[in-house]
């Protein structure tokens, strides 16, 4: 009986899971269009295929489901994994050349910014008029300017940064080079390629904080 009870858990488990991801996947689309002050969360559920009363049992409120689509958004998936232990970070600090870690972030944030652009562009829209998005976009660019600060230590760590920048300076130019408007506007409204997108970005930012010699 142990075993059908640990595969009825696993089994449980999954299903709480899809679930989950359902409603995300139906805030992604709804949040975005018609937007978050726009859609109750009984649109939400109506979307995901759930009653509402799932959506409320699995995030509690519109604000916490709103938090939690722009966190997995970010990561890519809902595994429990916080994004500084992740593998590209662990690929970017192996490197010991500041260009070629630019270049590894680059890649990453060319990514991130392509399943992102629309969720955030709508979040700070919303952010103009709810006090719950705006919350949670001064959370989200709160979080983003620290891992900036953790990037500017490892390439200062390499001896990358040219003189007059700090850890402070540095974080502040790699937390403006990697917001999404930068690539909604260039990528998506003006139709640049990735490759190009990735190759702005390195030149850019090297050019601001590197050190030439």
């Amino acid at each position: 009986m142990a075993v059908k009870r640990r595969y009825e858990s696993a089994r449980r488990q999954e299903q709480a899971r899809q679930t989950r991801r359902a409603i995300l996947a139906a805030a992604a689309t709804l949040f975005v269009d018609p937007g978050y002050a726009a859609t109750p969360l009984t649109a939400v559920a109506a979307e995901a295929g759930v009653a509402v009363q799932t959506v409320y049992a699995v995030f509690g409120s519109k604000r916490q489901l709103l938090s939690e689509l722009v966190d997995v958004t970010i990561a890519g998936d809902d595994e429990p994994v916080a994004l500084p232990e992740r593998d590209f970070v662990a690929e970017i600090r192996a490197l010991r050349d500041p260009r070629a870690m630019l270049a590894r972030y680059a890649r990453h944030l060319c990514g991130v910014n392509a399943r992102l652009a629309d969720v955030l562009i709508a979040l700070a829209g919303a952010a103009s008029a709810d006090p719950d998005a705006a919350e949670i976009w001064r959370k989200h660019a709160a979080e983003r300017r620290l891992g900036m600060r953790m990037f500017a230590a490892d390439l200062a760590g390499c001896g990358g940064l040219r003189p007059g920048h700090d850890l402070e300076t540095a974080a502040d130019v790699l937390w403006l080079a990697m917001d999404v408007r930068n690539y909604d506007w260039l990528v998506r409204q003006r139709g640049w390629s990735a490759e190009q997108y990735e190759r702005w970005y390195v030149d850019t930012v090297a050019a601001a904080l590197l050190d030439p010699a």
